[in-house]
């Protein structure tokens, strides 16, 4: 089906037909597109925003149409453990409340007006899983992507229902902590009243969209994640399994992230001082909104995200399957992906900022004067589990080594070489699943620093760096731009490159083996311990 600008595509279960439903949004002409005057830069003709949620803070960007950055905001926020491996976000205090925070901040900043915004695209972590009733309102806390691993029994039940092999020749994916199905089903049995009141769900982009617009729609990547309930191949819901998974639920809309989906109603203007009728793209989930940011969308783009969560994805000209990998769309019509996601990076380094109460600029000035290799120190940064490429939230942090002349610096540094290990492996899974690595784009709060060194050292591959390092939100602001037409090839040029140091690599040669073996010979250590947590 050929997809049009200001549409978007549903799937009728009754008729067993996909139709194409035509959005409130029509292009307006150019001339009649106001102007925001900005001072000695000259008159701007459009503005575009972008806002992403993500795990530990939010952040927006207000773009000229020449890919010129206006303004940046950021909130921080904290994401609730009420138990251990549960990770959740209140919609109403994080997701919303951060959205309207800074919208209002970006369109006060010098050089934006509201009556210029010509678009606003929106991302967000994922696949997360939001219960909502059938006016869309919340009914709990959101339960968040695969660090959280409260389904570890409807994972395993799914899969012997389904069939493993089946589910990752429909879907793509196998069946993990990231999956939205398990989840669903984990609802139902253990918070019943909730499920009995869940008629919609939503992840933080498609609440966005929802509270901006009114539509109940989501992007076919993000369905893509919701396994089982999405058909790879077919690029739609897979009705019968959504049925045998999460009866009675109301599925949304299927469109894709660029696609302009509504606009903005007059009382989400008055929330978030948006002029009402601005269009509205679908949004996606923050990684592949990071991939629009840089343009890593071709076949052979592969991007590796520097953030809380470590995540790399890989696009492909046609479906690619690995049981150690997630396979999903991709951001664009006619793309497929393949994804990996570490449980933790950036998190880990946090963890030993607190833990040491020193800062980041201390801890990687001091790293840098250690030599490759930590003096002898090895972690596995399993500290929250791991997912791809082991899937298994029983593993857990190790670090061996260890002697009494060891310092927080050692620690540090251990820390970026094993994420870099981390990253290694699953460009390993890649590789083994057919998928064609052509450039590494390197993006994410970490992509200037010493850790992007590490990991060119210890998977032996250059590492482009963009310009804009800003994150989704710039990705966001691109595709809603392109939504209307605009040209973005230029927003965010490559200025640097990081080759690996060949001393370095022949250390990580040496020490990457080991790496994978400290796994096996602790991993029955590491899963007796979870196990007794978690009985507590």
């Amino acid at each position: 089906m050929q997809l049009i600008p200001g549409t978007f595509e549903t799937y009728d279960e009754e008729t067993d037909e996909r139709m194409t439903r035509a959005s409130t949004y029509e292009r307006p002409h150019a001339a009649a597109r106001p102007q925001a005057e900005t001072g000695d830069r000259g008159p701007v003709s459009e503005v575009f925003l972008g806002v992403d949620i993500g795990t530990g803070s939010s952040k927006g960007v207000a773009v000229r149409a020449d890919g010129r950055v206006l303004a940046r905001a950021t909130r921080p926020h904290r994401t609730a453990t009420p138990r251990p491996g549960w990770f959740e976000h209140d919609a109403e205090t994080v997701w919303w409340a951060d959205f309207t925070g800074i919208v209002r901040e970006l369109l006060a900043a010098d050089g934006v007006a509201a009556r210029a915004v010509a678009a606003v695209g929106v991302s967000g972590i994922g696949p997360c899983l939001l219960p909502a009733d059938a006016a869309g309102r919340p009914l709990r806390p959101a339960i968040l992507y695969g660090v959280d691993t409260r389904a570890t029994a409807e994972i395993a039940e799914l899969t012997a229902e389904l069939g493993a092999q089946e589910i990752l020749a429909r879907g793509g994916s196998p069946l993990t902590s990231q999956a939205v199905g398990p989840k669903l089903r984990w609802l139902a049995r253990h918070e019943p009243d909730v499920w009995r009141a869940t008629r919609r769900f939503f992840m933080a982009s498609s609440l966005l969209v929802h509270r901006l617009t009114g539509e109940y729609v989501l992007d076919h990547h993000s369905a893509g994640q919701c396994d089982p309930l999405y058909d790879l191949d077919a690029r739609r819901w897979n009705d019968t399994w959504a049925r045998q998974v999460a009866p009675g639920l109301e599925l949304p809309a299927l469109a894709w992230p660029g696609e302009v989906v509504g606009t903005v109603h007059p009382a989400a203007a008055a929330a978030t001082g948006l002029p009402a009728g601005v269009p509205v793209t679908a949004g996606t989930i923050d990684a592949w909104a990071e991939a629009a940011s840089v343009d890593a969308l071709a076949p052979g783009d592969t991007m590796v995200m520097y953030g809380s969560t470590m995540f790399l994805t890989v696009m492909g000209e046609r479906p690619m399957r690995h049981p150690a990998l997630w396979g999903t769309t991709g951001v664009r019509p006619d793309s497929y992906c393949l994804a990996a996601g570490m449980a933790t990076s950036g998190s880990l380094t946090d963890w030993l900022r607190e833990l040491t109460g020193s800062d980041f600029a201390t801890l990687l000035a001091e790293a840098e004067r250690v030599p490759p290799g930590s003096r002898g120190l090895l972690m596995l940064p399993y500290f929250a589990g791991e997912r791809t490429p082991l899937f298994d939230p029983r593993a857990r942090g190790t670090v061996i080594g260890l002697t009494l002349r060891h310092g927080r610096a050692e620690l540090y540094r251990a820390a970026l070489e094993a994420t870099a290990f981390g990253v290694r492996h699953n460009l390993e899974a890649f590789a083994d699943a057919g998928a064609r690595i052509d450039r590494l784009v390197a993006v994410g709060g970490g992509a200037r620093s010493l850790w992007t060194a590490i990991v060119s050292a210890a998977i032996g591959l250059p590492q482009q760096i963009p310009a804009e390092t800003v994150g989704a939100c710039l990705g966001d602001a691109a595709l809603a731009a392109q939504a209307l037409g605009v040209d973005t090839a230029g927003w965010n040029p490559i200025v640097a490159t990081v080759e690996p140091d060949e001393d370095w690599r022949a250390v990580y040669d040496r020490r990457y083996p080991l790496y994978r073996e400290l796994y096996e010979a602790t991993r029955d250590i590491s899963h007796a311990l979870a196990d007794e947590v978690t009985a507590e």
